[in-house]
This record gives C-alpha cells, sequence and structure tokens, in this order.
C-alpha cells in the first residue's frame, strides 16, 4: 500500500494542470480626470495638492464631515445592520467551500463496523452446522484517493479561493453601500431641517405682515383684500412648513433601520444643515481599479471563470483512483481483533469517457463563454465607475459656482423685500408687490438650502464612487 500510495504522489506530482493560464483583464483607464478640482477647493487658503500618502480616503471616510452625530450613527452600523450581516454570512459559507474544496487533496477513509450472529435450526438435518451458533464480527477501513492528474482538484481550490475574495468584496462593497447611504439620508435629514427652519421664520415675518396690513385695514388705509392676500400668503407658508415633516420622517426612520434600530424607538434631534462639503482627494484613475470593491469582485470572478475552464477542459483526460481496504475480521468477540483476523485488498482504477455526445464539449464552451461574460462585467463596472467619479466630480464644480449665484440671488431677493415693505408701509405701492417679493425671496431661500443639500449628497456620493477608502490589497488570501 506504501508503494502505491507513493507512486500515486508521483504521479500527481508529475502530472500537468490543464486550462489557461489567468492574466488580469486590461480596462480601459484615462490617464486623468476630466472634471478638475473644484474652484472653491484650489482657492481655498488650507487647500494643497495631496502628497502620495494622502491622495486616498480614510477607512471611516464620513468622519471627514466632522459631524459627531453623523460619526456615532456610522459606527452603529457595522454591528447592527442586518443586510450587512447577511453579506457577511455569505462570506463565511465561501470560506468554508475553500476548506470543503481542499479535502479532496487528501485520501478519505471511511469505516462501517457490524456484528453479525445466527444458530442454524437443528430441525433441518438436511443443513450443514445444524443446530450450531455463529457469528461475524467485522471491523474495515476503506481508503479512497483521486489521483490529480491534470489539476482538476488544484482548479476547484483555486476556482473556491477566487470566489471567496470575490465575496470578500462583495462584503466591502455592501459595507460602502450601507454607509453612504446613511450619509445621504442623514444629510436629506439636516436639509429638511434647514428647510423647515426657512419656513418657520417665514411663518414669523408673514405674522408680522399680516399684523401690519390688518392694522392698515382698520386705519382705513388698506382693502380688506389686502388682509386676505396676506392670510393666504401666511397659510401656504404654514402648509409648506407642516409638508417637510412628512419626508423627514421617513428619512429619520430609514436611518434607523440602517442602524439596526426599530423606527419607533428612534429619533433624532433637529438640527439644521449647515456643513459645508468637504475637501475628497481622488487621486489618479488609475488608482479606482484598486479602490473599488465591485471591480475588485468583478475582477475575482474573472479569475474564478478562468478557473472553471480549466475543470471543465479536465474531462477530457483519464481520472486515476486508488483504494485500499482493511481491518479485523473474526467469528467471536474472542478473536475479532487478535493479529491473524487481519484482512486487506488494494487496487485502482482508470476511468476515461469515451463518448458522451458532445457533453464536455459543451461543457468547455459554456466554461468559456461564461469567461467572456464576466471579462465584460469587469470592463464595464469600471466604466461605471470613472462615469461616477466624473457625474460628481462635476456636479460639485457646477453647484459649486450655482451656490455663489444663488446667495447673490438671496441678498438681492431680501434687500427687495426690505424696500418694497418700506414702500408699502408708506402707502406707495399695494400689498402685491410685498406678496411678490416675499414669493421671490422664499423660494431663493429654499434654492439655496437644496443647492447645499445637492452638494452634500454630490460628495457622499463622490466618496462611493471612489471606493470610500478601501483598497484591494485588504481582500483575504487565506
Amino acid at each position: 500500500m506504501k508503494r502505491i500510495l507513493l507512486a500515486a504522489g508521483a504521479i500527481a506530482l508529475a502530472g500537468c494542470t490543464v486550462g489557461p493560464k489567468y492574466q488580469v483583464p486590461v480596462a480601459q483607464t484615462p490617464a486623468a480626470f476630466k472634471e478638475p478640482v473644484p474652484a472653491e477647493f484650489s482657492e481655498s487658503s488650507d487647500w494643497k495638492p495631496g502628497q502620495p500618502s494622502e491622495t486616498a480616503l480614510r477607512p471611516k471616510w464620513w468622519e471627514i464631515f466632522g459631524d459627531t452625530q453623523l460619526n456615532s450613527l456610522e459606527e452603529q452600523v457595522d454591528t447592527a445592520n442586518q443586510s450587512l450581516k447577511v453579506a457577511e454570512a455569505r462570506f463565511r459559507q465561501a470560506r468554508a467551500m475553500i476548506r470543503f474544496n481542499q479535502a479532496s487533496l487528501l485520501p478519505t477513509i471511511s469505516t462501517q463496523p457490524s456484528v453479525y450472529g445466527q444458530h442454524i435450526s437443528a430441525v433441518q438435518s438436511r443443513v450443514v452446522g445444524g443446530g450450531q451458533s455463529g457469528g461475524d464480527f467485522t471491523l474495515p477501513f476503506d481508503l479512497s484517493y483521486e489521483v490529480d492528474l491534470w489539476g482538476k482538484i488544484h482548479k476547484q481550490v483555486e476556482a473556491a479561493r477566487e470566489e471567496f475574495q470575490a465575496t470578500a468584496a462583495d462584503l466591502q462593497t455592501v459595507r460602502l453601500s450601507l454607509h453612504s447611504e446613511l450619509a445621504y439620508d442623514y444629510f436629506e435629514l439636516r436639509s429638511l431641517d434647514a428647510q423647515k427652519k426657512v419656513l418657520d421664520d417665514t411663518v414669523l415675518a408673514y405674522q408680522k405682515a399680516l399684523e401690519l396690513t390688518t392694522n392698515r385695514y382698520e386705519g382705513g388705509l388698506s382693502p380688506r383684500s389686502e388682509v386676505a392676500l396676506a392670510k393666504t400668503q401666511l397659510e401656504t407658508a404654514r402648509a409648506q412648513d407642516i409638508d417637510t415633516g412628512v419626508m423627514r420622517a421617513q428619512y429619520e426612520h430609514a436611518i434607523g433601520v440602517l442602524t439596526g434600530q426599530p423606527p419607533e424607538t428612534f429619533a433624532l434631534s433637529v438640527m439644521p444643515l449647515q456643513t459645508k462639503p468637504p475637501v475628497i482627494p481622488t487621486g489618479v484613475p488609475s488608482e479606482l481599479l484598486q479602490r473599488r470593491p465591485d471591480i475588485a469582485s468583478a475582477e475575482r470572478r474573472v479569475a474564478e471563470a478562468n478557473a472553471e475552464i480549466g475543470i471543465a477542459k479536465t474531462a477530457f483526460y483519464p481520472s486515476l483512483i486508488i483504494s485500499a481496504s482493511g481491518g479485523f475480521q473474526g467469528s467471536s468477540l474472542i478473536n475479532w481483533l487478535m493479529w491473524p483476523s487481519r484482512f486487506w485488498a488494494v487496487g485502482s482504477s482508470l476511468g476515461q469517457t469515451l463518448f458522451d455526445h458532445g457533453r464536455r464539449k459543451a461543457t468547455s464552451e459554456a466554461a468559456a463563454a461564461s469567461y467572456d461574460a464576466t471579462v465584460a462585467v469587469y470592463r464595464q463596472t469600471s466604466l461605471n465607475a470613472f462615469q461616477e467619479v466624473e457625474d460628481n466630480l462635476a456636479a460639485l464644480r457646477v453647484l459649486s459656482d450655482e451656490a455663489k449665484t444663488q446667495r447673490a440671488a438671496v441678498e438681492a431677493a431680501q434687500e427687495s423685500l426690505a424696500l418694497s415693505t418700506n414702500r408699502y408701509k408708506g402707502g406707495l405701492v399695494t400689498y402685491l408687490e410685498v406678496i411678490t417679493a416675499q414669493s421671490i425671496a422664499l423660494a431663493n431661500e429654499r434654492t439655496e438650502v437644496d443647492i447645499l443639500r445637492r452638494r452634500m449628497d454630490a460628495s457622499v456620493l463622490l466618496i462611493k464612487a471612489l471606493g470610500g477608502g478601501w483598497n484591494a490589497v485588504a481582500l483575504p488570501t487565506s
């Protein structure tokens, strides 16, 4: 048996591994991002071009916003979010499959002890040994080992390892998505708080305007229609103020679920959005292929598909299986485990499929097609990543310019409202001019808040598009 196992080991070592050698597919990578750094960053006194050690985000990227409450919420995602636990369980499942496939590299040993007793009837005189009792006690050990002549088992282990790494990248993709979604919802909620503050201040201003109009009407200086207009303007603003509560409640519920808490028990105090977009290091486009976990996952599945081609090709070659059995067999408990009761047998078999109506060829073609599909997915994922970065860089650049212009519009609208109000108090214009100025001022103030919201959202999405501080070197290798 020892000689046979040694010979099998030598054959396995001398055997060749079939299938193509894996090479990372080439993906189109621009030399630089099309969109430049927003002007406000380059003009800022504390901005400077990123050094090599500063061109990547940190894993806890949300700290870049400087919001302590956001930091506290983000810390709860990793420990409490159920969607993340699902991805983590699938990661552990893929890890277990590596050990499952590695087990095929070693012999399988099994045993099935049996105890059998009988007594032959003495009445049947024709039966030899009639009236006697006997037994059969067996303790067998069976060994089976498939010699990996063509690298099939090694390819299966390789494929399982690639899937394990792809699943690890999937876990990081889910994690990045959840943290990004939380930050996105958080800034949406805070922008609603800012909208409500604008509307609260507007309602107070409209109340004073209604009092002014009412006093003028009672003094015979204004018609009753102006009182009705002022009251309409006030109630419209109140309705808009109340309406912000609908979306705020929904975002609050979403944040509660993301942090693993029931919506009924989760609440966030009102705090208007005042944070400004942070400086986000983008690095160079070529680094994006290593920073994005979804790209890393797609690349690992290309490697897995490449291994599957090798597995399919091994079906065209013969398989060698070595089997051995041994143990003890006796007629009673007394002689069962004695040395003379031992038995053994060793053998081998060589199997080869001669004709299968093209099944192996079809399997090989399917594996090659699957590989081509994964290469296309990898390249498309890379293109989508570059698009997402460019989209959000463009959004930050355009919104930065728009924010400056909108600030000027707000100041002009506020000045126009003040002038119209003073002219109305002096009896120079009707209240219609005041209402027009009020509507324009409110619309511009709300637009300014909305632009800030969009800038914060674009910052979160840019960080997500850049990979959120992750790097492919963090993929587990064992």
